[in-house]
């Protein structure tokens, strides 16, 4: 049966303007991979963003957080950061909370293009702008996003960018027409990145989660459909949005310095290629 839309960092009425709550930021030392090093997230307040928060603060990553979502600002308090709230589907709210971001933390080691929308109907009952709301904050707003750090990072002669794609973009099923389209242009977009931005010290990759279950898509899943799902996986469960996370947290340290260009599975072995 089909359902609606369900999305995160996408607007609902009016989208609050981006503001950040921290007036000033303190880097202190720290013991992990990415010790002090600036992080941008984006789709931060819950679910994977949110896991993956934690997983490069406690990394030693000073975060910085974006998210349409209010709650947005609890995550960076937790973790000692500050945020950014704004809809990034809106150019302008996306460039300035961006320009906030990179002010106060003095940079971007990793942009995190995490923020993303679902969207389970056929393809010939998908409206036209319903495929271009998918299109516009899974694709668009990576390419805006980049767009914003990369100087930054060209400048610093070093950096990273991982962008969230899908299973979906290599094995979509019926009724994910457009989720799956626009996650697979991300894996191009990124592989395209990377060869543009390769030379300047910047390494980008993709990241295509399996199964997760998360608030995204939840209410096209049923028991039945879980059951199947798992009993895909050799290792006999679906992901955590940990496992996810401890992957983008490898591929912003030194030790994936070389992995560039590639769309990583992180899927339980559902998908191997």
């Amino acid at each position: 049966m089909d359902t609606p839309i369900e999305h995160r960092n996408e607007p609902q009425g009016d989208a609050p303007q981006p503001s950040s709550t921290s007036s000033s930021l303190s880097i202190s030392a720290s013991s992990g991979r990415l010790d002090g090093r600036p992080v941008i997230v984006t789709g931060a307040a819950a679910g994977i963003g949110a896991a993956i928060a934690r997983r490069l603060a406690d990394e030693g990553a000073v975060v910085g957080l974006i998210d349409r979502h209010l709650d947005v600002g609890d995550v960076a308090a937790e973790l000692g950061g500050c945020h950014a709230v704004a809809d990034l589907t809106d150019d302008t709210a996306l460039r300035v909370a961006f320009d906030e971001l990179l002010d106060e933390l003095g940079g971007c080691w990793l942009l995190v293009n995490n923020a993303g929308r679902f969207l389970k109907r056929s393809l010939l009952d998908t409206s036209l702008d319903e495929w271009d709301a998918v299109q516009r904050l899974n694709v668009r707003a990576c390419v805006a996003t980049i767009q914003a750090v990369a100087p930054t990072m060209i400048a610093a002669g070093a950096g990273r960018i991982v962008n969230q794609a899908s299973m979906a973009a290599k094995l979509g099923t019926p009724g994910e027409s457009a989720y799956a389209a626009s996650k697979a242009a991300l894996v191009a977009l990124s592989r395209i990145a990377a060869q543009e931005l390769g030379p300047f010290g910047i390494t980008v990759n993709a990241v295509c989660p399996g199964y997760v279950l998360t608030e995204l898509g939840a209410e096209s899943r049923d028991d039945a459909t879980i059951a199947s799902w798992t009993a895909a996986s050799p290792l006999g469960r679906l992901a955590t949005p940990d496992d996810v996370a401890a992957t983008v947290a490898h591929l912003a340290s030194d030790d994936a310095s070389y992995i560039t260009g590639q769309a990583l599975n992180v899927t339980g072995g559902m998908c191997t290629w």
